[in-house]
């Protein structure tokens, strides 16, 4: 009987790790196969029997890429949109997490709803009433339309987790700075904020994906090529009779590596950060 149940264990271990490399090859194969097709020329892209790795390696779409000025400018854009999305979105997110958590104030449930309520609302319904309300305000195909408009979806979800973090923290640290004759920002700048780096993280990274990956309100509320970002011009590489689809791929490689890189080197405070809010202390 005792053997059987132990055969049982290792049949399920061996299912759950069968499952486990099956569910990481359905993963990781089209990033795979993007990779190797971004050093194929189209040709060989389309060879039968396809070929994962091919016999020669050629970086003429890499090449492509970084010497036309017009590509740059697309990653320039994203650079220049997801930071500074992602600066003043965690600039904002952090002060009224802090209120939300710390001070009982008129309007505070309604705040509440109202934060939660923008997050239900889906992103597409959006589109049209802030094409026209970036025309009138004169941001239309410009850095600050698109920043104020990726504001709107970041920040809810940012003030949301920030404020579950921020209730984790004992406010018997508020006190203690405020013994030492100091306000209420101080003890927000000077001792919340240090110990809440993964929260911090997590959400500094979650914005920046968000920000650098959108497409549609990118494709409509810009209109010059000097104003697009990486999704858009991935999209222009699709001509009207031929697609370069091995610098589609490169170029698909190239927008993945920001985001990596982030993840690479802040995992340990994004996971930490993701769950420190799940349960308060």
């Amino acid at each position: 009987m005792a053997l059987t149940v132990q055969n049982q264990r290792r049949a399920g271990k061996v299912a759950l790790m069968i499952g486990l490399i099956l569910g990481a090859v359905f993963a990781a194969g089209p990033v795979l196969w993007m990779l190797s097709s971004s050093f194929k020329s189209n040709t060989q892209i389309f060879e039968l029997p396809p070929r994962l790795i091919t016999d020669t390696f050629s970086f003429d779409a890499y090449v492509a890429i970084f010497t036309d000025p017009e590509t740059m400018r697309f990653f320039l854009n994203s650079y220049i949109v997801a930071g500074a999305v992602t600066i003043l979105t965690l600039l904002v997110a952090i002060q009224a997490a802090y209120a939300f958590s710390r001070f009982d104030f008129r309007g505070k449930r309604i705040l509440n709803v109202i934060i939660v309520s923008v997050q239900a609302v889906p992103p597409i319904t959006l589109l049209i009433p802030y094409f026209g309300l970036m025309v009138a305000l004169g941001l239309y195909n410009s850095y600050p339309g698109l920043i104020l408009t990726y504001m709107v979806f970041t920040l809810p979800y940012a003030i949301i987790m920030m404020t579950g973090y921020f209730n984790t923290l004992p406010k018997e640290l508020d006190e203690a700075v405020r013994v030492d004759g100091a306000g209420s920002m101080t003890a927000l700048w000077r001792v919340l904020v240090p110990i809440s780096i993964p929260g911090i993280v997590s959400i500094g990274i979650y914005t920046f994906m968000i920000a650098w990956n959108e497409y549609l309100f990118a494709l409509t509320l810009t209109r010059t090529i000097d104003m697009r970002t990486v999704p858009i011009g991935i999209q222009l590489l699709m001509g009207q009779h031929s697609y370069e689809w091995n610098q589609i791929m490169a170029m698909s490689v190239l927008g993945s590596i920001p985001v990596l890189i982030l993840f690479l080197f802040f995992q340990r405070y994004f996971i930490s950060g993701l769950t420190a809010g799940s349960v308060k202390s």
